[in-house]
């Protein structure tokens, strides 16, 4: 189960350390609009429901302090090998192409103990910031 905070959600993007604080600060900055999370290992594995337009998220730096909202804007569950260029862009780390950012995400979840085939589910989220506090 995911923590949660004021009965939030918790979005914890990436890997705790550097790489979980430059996704934070991608989003900060708008430079990050969406994230993938993969449907068995991320959430059935979790006990967790896919998120849902509207959806409220509370997003944490490195340390687990709230640093924003996000609002689901947006949510595809997509075969691994069909994850699209729209989306790719749309995750703000400088992929070249959608082949780009399946191999850089084939061997980040292969990191952490996880390989994925063409057809595992990816929860695709789009999602706008909302500051923190939220107003």
């Amino acid at each position: 189960m995911w923590p949660r905070i004021n009965g939030l959600r918790v979005l914890e993007l990436g890997t705790p350390g550097r790489v979980r604080t430059e996704l934070t600060d991608l989003t900060l900055s708008g430079a990050k609009r969406a994230t993938a999370g993969l449907l068995p290992l991320d959430y059935e594995a979790e006990g967790e429901e896919v998120e849902h337009v509207g959806e409220r998220l509370v997003l944490v730096d490195d340390s687990n302090s709230p640093v924003a909202q996000v609002e689901i804007t947006r949510v595809e569950l997509t075969p691994f090998a069909e994850v699209t260029w729209e989306f790719a862009e749309a995750e703000g780390e400088g992929y070249s192409s959608a082949e780009d950012w399946r191999e850089t995400h084939r061997r980040y979840w292969a990191g952490a103990g996880y390989e994925v085939d063409d057809t595992t589910t990816v929860v695709c989220l789009w999602y706008r910031l909302i500051p923190f506090p939220p107003t």
